[in-house]
C-alpha cells in the first residue's frame, strides 16, 4: 500500500508538471469534426512520408529502398469516438509496434484506468514534413485515467510491460513494450495547446512501457477505477451517481450517504459492488438510501 501511495504521489506531481502549462483557451464554436479529418489527413501524408529506421530507432523522412510508415505491417490505426464540443467524434490515432511487451510474472496490457511506468520522448508533427522535441521522461508514473492526454490513455493499451530484474542495483526493467504514437490533436492539446504545443498540433511519441499498477483504484474506495462504470459505455469518466461532479472513480463516497464506499461492504469480502440489502437492485454504494 505505501509503494502505491508513492506511485499515486510521483504521478501527480508529474501531472501537474505536465498540464499546468496551458496558456491559451479552446475557441468558441469550434468545429472538431472538422479538425478530425484535417488531423487524419495530416497524419497519413506524414505516414506515407516517412519510414522507421531501426539503426537510429527513429522517424525519419522516406528514402529509396525503404517501406513508408504507411505501408509498415507493424504500423496500426486505432479509432475512437470522444465528446468533443457537444458532438461524438471519431478520431484516428496510429501506433507501431517495435516490441508488444513480455512481462514476467505475466501481466496484461495496461487498461485506460491504469497506472503506468515509463519512458518517452514528445514532439510535435510540423505541417506534414518534421518533427520537433516537446517534452521527454524517464523512469516516470502516470495515471492514464487522469491528467494525461488521451493520446496516452489509448496508445498504452496495445502494449505490454517488462518485467523487472533488478538484482542489488538501480530499478531496472527488460523487454517492455516498446513503439510509437501518433496522435492527433483532438486527443492531445486541442485546440488549446499550451506554451509548448500549438493548437491543432499532431503529436508523436517514442515510448517504453516497463510496469503497471493492474486495477488501479485512484479513490482508494476498494473498487478499480475501471469498474467504476455504472453505465457500461467502458468511460468511467462519465459515472457521477452523487451528481457532485467529481466522477465515481475519484470520489470515495459516490453515493453521497455519508458512509464511504469502501464501508458498504456488508459481507465483508472487500468488493462492494456485491453487496445489496434488503434484496435491492442497485449495490449499496450507490444506493444513497442504504447506509
Amino acid at each position: 500500500m505505501k509503494n502505491i501511495k508513492y506511485i499515486f504521489s510521483v504521478a501527480i506531481i508529474s501531472i501537474i508538471l505536465y498540464s499546468c502549462s496551458k496558456d491559451t483557451s479552446p475557441e468558441d464554436n469550434f468545429d472538431y469534426l472538422a479538425q478530425a479529418k484535417k488531423d487524419k489527413d495530416s497524419l497519413i501524408k506524414f505516414l506515407t512520408k516517412h519510414y522507421y529506421n531501426a539503426t537510429l530507432d527513429s522517424v525519419k523522412p522516406l528514402i529509396t529502398g525503404k517501406t513508408a510508415l504507411m505501408d509498415d505491417p507493424k504500423l496500426h490505426a486505432q479509432t475512437v469516438t470522444e465528446k468533443l464540443g457537444g458532438d461524438n467524434v471519431e478520431l484516428t490515432m496510429y501506433y507501431y509496434v517495435n516490441r508488444e511487451g513480455n512481462p514476467d510474472p505475466l501481466k496484461a496490457s495496461p487498461t485506460v484506468m491504469d497506472s503506468i511506468f515509463v519512458k518517452y520522448v514528445g514532439q510535435k508533427i510540423i505541417r506534414t514534413d518534421g518533427l520537433k522535441t516537446i517534452d521527454k521522461g524517464e523512469r516516470v508514473w502516470w495515471n492514464l485515467g487522469n491528467g494525461v492526454i488521451r493520446g496516452w490513455t489509448y496508445g498504452f493499451t496495445n502494449f505490454k510491460p517488462g518485467h523487472n530484474i533488478t538484482n542489488n542495483g538501480p530499478i531496472t526493467y527488460e523487454n517492455g513494450g516498446k513503439g510509437i504514437l501518433f496522435i492527433p490533436s483532438g486527443l492531445g492539446y486541442g485546440n488549446a495547446g499550451n506554451k509548448k504545443i500549438p493548437k491543432n498540433s499532431n503529436l508523436l511519441f517514442y515510448i517504453e512501457l516497463w510496469d503497471i499498477v493492474e486495477n488501479t483504484d485512484y479513490d482508494n474506495d476498494g473498487i478499480p477505477s475501471i469498474n467504476e462504470d455504472p453505465d457500461g459505455d467502458g468511460d468511467p469518466r462519465n459515472d457521477d451517481t452523487d451528481g457532485d461532479l467529481k466522477p465515481n472513480f475519484l470520489d470515495d463516497d459516490d453515493d453521497n450517504d455519508g458512509v464511504l464506499t469502501r464501508n458498504e461492504d456488508a459481507n465483508g469480502d472487500g468488493d462492494p459492488t456485491n453487496d445489496f440489502k434488503n434484496g435491492g437492485t442497485i449495490p449499496d454504494y450507490l444506493n444513497k438510501d442504504v447506509k
